[in-house]
């Protein structure tokens, strides 16, 4: 569809519905391995062993998925910076629910043996690759329709598809379980991952509808799309992909242990039950959709640094409450642990698209800030629920693992200190300019 068939409030807004969209899809489809990898996976497609091993390499699947997302950021980057956001984004949400579907149809280690779960880590690897690519995007094209004074609350939109992907994620999960019963270890835990191919349609309709980022559009007018965008980028701002991925540390690591961890942590350790750890979790991931885009918004008004700066030392303060709080074993204080923990997540994840976007020039801004924010899933998301199970198992406390939260806050401030502050205009002005009389075009 051509720039010039709609007004600029309507492409605003179909920008956004597809980058909220979208995200929530390919994160549903994300989140849903990790709840399976914590409930059914380990004796599913790693039987033997004690149980921590089977935890602990249902796990390990999972941190591939998170080694992959820079490749997927690296490879989409590069067709993002140069054909464009729309188009790279339509790839990506497809080849996301290609894995996980396929996932849902993927016979278990009683059927195939041994190749079971290596094409249940090729299809992980598959699902890593497309949300690498997404991320950057998603953002980008939300962001750059947005207002040059409002770009943490504009960014913060595609954001939300985290607590909406973990509600679907989790919510599917509950309901199916219930519905199943003690089926649900037998068959009833495909049925989530086969709706996903709904989910994707609905995707794909939304994404048509998009017209392309207008900040890229100069760049292509101005003929300054860029060769190579990933050596670019390396070349021209490899502290920024650096600092960015650091400064995910405090917000990335602590909140696959919120989410994935914590299933594990409950009902193996605290023997409490899953369907209620779900539910606090599904109400945690609600008030997400509140909180994300108001921590965005407050962003722009008081600073990135200094919001994202109070989310890390909040995470910090509550690394030790939270399982303190944990280990009473009753349901309201859990609750409360869970709900108050993605709280704190959520005034680090609104304001952290903007900040990581606007760290990068607009020619090489898809691959940069992609790279930047999908390396935080080697270095903290991926590990950290494998650190977790190890440091249990080892230790049987929960005291290593909430110094070892307390330490990724403590890299994340260093980072984000040392990150140059920055709003990027850019081509930004030009192209907003060149768009206000888009009605009359």
């Amino acid at each position: 569809m051509s720039v010039h068939a709609v007004t600029r409030e309507q492409a605003v807004r179909r920008a956004t519905y597809a980058s909220v969209v979208g995200t929530t899809i390919e994160w549903y489809d994300f989140f849903l391995y990790g709840t399976a990898a914590a409930l059914v996976f380990p004796h599913l497609f790693f039987p033997g062993g004690d149980n921590f091993a089977g935890i602990i390499a249902a796990f390990g699947t999972q941190f591939v998925g998170f080694v992959a997302r820079p490749v997927g950021a690296a490879i989409f980057g590069h067709y993002g910076d140069r054909i464009g956001r729309k188009t790279t984004l339509m790839v990506t949400l497809f080849l996301m629910a290609f894995g996980t579907v396929l996932i849902g149809v993927l016979p278990t280690y009683q059927v195939i043996g041994v190749w079971a779960p290596i094409l249940l880590t090729v299809l992980r690897i598959i699902q890593g690759i497309g949300v690498g690519g997404e991320w950057g995007g998603s953002v980008l094209i939300a962001m750059e329709w947005g207002h040059k004074e409002r770009r943490g609350l504009s960014a913060s939109w595609p954001q939300m598809g985290v607590p909406l992907g973990l509600v679907l994620s989790t919510g599917l999960v509950r309901l199916t379980s219930g519905v199943t019963g003690a089926d649900f270890s037998a068959w009833g835990w495909r049925v989530p991952f086969l709706l996903s191919i709904i989910l994707v349609g609905v995707g794909l309709f939304v994404r048509l509808r998009v017209v392309e980022s207008p900040e890229f559009e100069e760049v292509r007018i101005q003929d300054k799309v860029v060769r190579v965008p990933l050596l670019e980028a390396i070349r021209r701002q490899p502290k920024e992909i650096l600092l960015t991925a650091l400064v995910r540390t405090s917000e990335q690591a602590p909140f696959y242990l919120f989410i994935t961890f914590v299933i594990t942590y409950t009902t193996k350790q605290l023997k409490f039950n899953s369907d209620a750890i779900l539910v606090d979790t599904l109400i945690a991931a609600a008030l997400g959709l509140i909180s994300i885009p108001v921590f965005g918004r407050l962003s722009d008004r008081f600073g990135r640094k200094l919001i994202y700066g109070i989310g890390v030392v909040l995470t910090a303060l509550y690394a030790f409450p939270y399982f303190g709080l944990m280990n009473t074993g009753n349901a309201l204080f859990i609750g409360i642990a869970v709900v108050v923990s993605l709280i704190f997540h959520d005034i680090q994840y609104g304001p952290q698209a903007a900040l990581i976007a606007e760290s990068f020039d607009a020619d090489i801004r898809y691959t940069g800030a992609g790279l930047g924010y999908q390396l935080a899933s080697v270095i903290a998301g991926g590990p950290a629920p494998l650190i977790a199970a190890a440091l249990l198992a080892g230790t049987g406390s929960s005291v290593p693992i909430s110094i070892y939260i307390i330490i990724c806050a403590a890299v994340s401030m260093a980072a984000l200190l040392l990150l140059p502050s920055r709003r990027t205009a850019g081509a930004a002005a030009p192209a907003a300019r060149s768009h206000k009389s888009m009605r009359h075009a």
